[in-house]
This record gives structure tokens, sequence and C-alpha cells, in this order.
């Protein structure tokens, strides 16, 4: 879809281009010494603004609208045993939330956020959440299974974007926002791949958010399925 949208600008771009340079020269000071007050008497401009629309109406309903159902349609099922998780975006920072061994999410509430000791507002007296981890900044998921995030926000629109994954989605407030997709490289296969063993998969914000908008970053580490569980385990046992 990409592709066919950048060779359609491609050819949009270079016929435009023929066409400004036809008419500098068409009508040229020298050659059009007076104005012509009755102007083109012909329908080929109109021909072309109703192909115009047609064209972009096959991209919108041909093209756009199935591929974003399909998308709907493809979010993996509990059966499916996806590995998710929360991501709760805030200026400046992305706060992640694991469900834990149990695989349930604690309950969480507004009124119970303390931006020191409690910045996901976990109900403390929930036992669902008793095993539950939480991080700042810092995502672990899994390699070759599917990752479902779900993507929150607690104050302004933000922007969740991995830039290595191709992957990015607005986190509007208000909103409880799903998004998949499926490592397919470890953080330590991608620095031997890159050649810099510094280098890690990245968690930018791509939406201007506030002040300090450029400092709103993180870090994704993917590894194997069990040495993430064995982690989060480690974790919800402290």
């Amino acid at each position: 879809m990409i592709l066919i949208v950048h060779v359609i600008m491609v050819l949009l771009f270079v016929g435009w281009g023929i066409f400004f340079l036809y008419t500098l020269f068409r009508f040229r000071r020298k050659k059009n010494p007076s104005a012509d007050y009755t102007g083109v008497k012909s329908h080929t401009s109109r021909y072309l603004e109703v192909a115009i629309v047609i064209i972009e109406a096959v991209l919108l309903i041909g093209f756009s609208i199935p591929f974003w159902a399909a998308e709907v349609d493809a979010l993996p099922k509990p059966e499916a045993n996806p590995f998710v998780v929360r991501v709760v975006a805030q200026q400046f920072a992305w706060n992640i939330h694991y469900p834990g061994p149990d695989g349930i999410f604690g309950a969480a509430s507004p009124d119970l956020v303390d931006e020191v000791d409690n910045p996901l507002g976990l109900d403390p007296e929930d036992p669902n959440g008793a095993d539950d981890v939480r991080t700042f900044n810092l995502l672990r998921i899994p390699k070759d299974r599917q990752v479902l995030i779900y993507l929150s926000s607690k104050d302004v629109i933000h922007s969740f974007w991995l830039p290595e994954f191709r992957v990015k989605q607005d986190v509007i407030p208000g909103m409880r926002i799903p998004l998949q997709f499926t490592p397919t490289m470890t953080t330590a296969e991608f620095k031997e791949a890159s050649g810099d063993e510094f280098r890690n998969f990245e968690i930018a914000c791509a939406q201007l958010c506030g002040i300090t908008h450029y400092s709103m970053k993180g870090i994704v580490m993917v590894e194997s399925d069990e040495e993430v569980q064995a982690w989060i385990a480690e974790k919800a046992a402290q």
C-alpha cells in the first residue's frame, strides 16, 4: 500500500511539474502581451478533477478502510495467548504495567494516582494486582510472540513510536487503544546486526506533548519468552 501511494505521488509530482513548466512557456508575456478575459473553454480540467476524486475514493474505500477493518478483526483473542501489557503515557514518561504471573491486571483508579509511589493508580486492596509488575520507561517483551499493548494517557495526546518496529500509534486521553505486533529479533541480535553494542530498541513520543517532549524516551528489551517470564516472576516476588 505504501509503495502504491508513493508511486502515485511521484507520478503526480512529475505530471504537475511538467504542466507548470508548460504553462510558464505557453503563457509567457512575450507570446501573450494582452490578457485573455475569455479563459479556457474546454472541460479538460473538470475531467482531471473528477479523475482525481475517483482515484482518492479508490484509495480510501478500496484500500484504507478494508485494511483498517482487517486490522481490527485481527486483534488477538484470549485463546491466541498474546503477551499483554499496558502502557500509560504522561508528561514526560512511559509507565509500563505487566499483569504478573497470574495474567490478570489489578484494578486501577485515577483517584489513587500518586506520582511518586503509585503513578498508575493501582488499587492495593485488589488481590489480582498483588503480583503485578511496573516499570518506568522500560518495556520488556518476548521474541516471536504476538504482543498486545493497551495504550492510554494520563494527560495530553502522545504518540507511542517504536521506530525499528515500524509501529506508531497516537495515545488519546480518555481512550484505551489496542496495538499489536510481533518482535522478530532480540535486543542482542539487534546489537549484533547493527554493529553497535550500545544501541537499543527505543520508545519515542512522536507527538509534541509539552516543553520537555524531547526527553520522553524509553527502551524496549526483546528477549526469549522464557527470559521475560522469569524476569516477571522475579519482580512479582519482590
